[in-house]
C-alpha cells in the first residue's frame, strides 16, 4: 500500500517500521471523537462557504455511516493505516467518494486534531 506521505520512496514501507509507528491498535478509542471533530470541521468549512451545502451533508452522512459501522462492530481497522483519523478517512473515501471526502481534510492538518 502506498503511503499518503510515502510519495518520495521507491520501497513499501518495512514492516518492522509500520508495527512500530502505528497508533491504530490502541487509538481505536477515539473514533467517536474524530468523527465529533470532523463533523465539527466541515460544518466550519460550510459555514465560510468553502464547501457547499452538500458537500457537507454528503461528509456528514458518510461520517455517520462510519460511526454505524464502528458501533456496530462492523468498521475493519486497517494497521497499514496507521491511525484513526486515516482509517475513517479512508472510509469515508469508499463511501462517497474521494472528490468530495478529500475536502473534508481542508484548512486541516494532524496536528489540528490533537487535543
Amino acid at each position: 500500500m502506498t503511503k499518503l506521505w510515502g510519495g518520495r520512496f521507491a520501497k513499501e514501507t518495512n514492516k518492522l517500521v509500520e508495527d512500530y509507528t502505528e497508533s491504530i491498535s490502541f487509538d481505536y478509542k477515539l473514533a467517536e471523537f474524530d468523527i465529533a471533530g470532523s463533523i465539527a470541521h466541515i460544518t466550519m468549512l460550510a459555514r465560510q462557504k468553502i464547501v457547499s451545502k452538500q458537500e457537507k451533508e454528503k461528509i456528514i452522512e458518510g461520517l455517520n455511516i462510519i460511526a454505524n459501522e464502528i458501533k456496530k462492530n462492523k468498521f475493519k481497522f486497517k494497521k497499514e493505516l496507521e491511525d484513526i483519523h486515516l482509517n475513517i478517512e479512508q472510509r469515508l473515501t469508499e463511501i462517497i467518494g474521494k472528490d468530495i471526502a478529500g475536502k473534508l481534510h481542508t484548512a486541516r492538518s494532524r496536528n489540528d486534531q490533537v487535543i
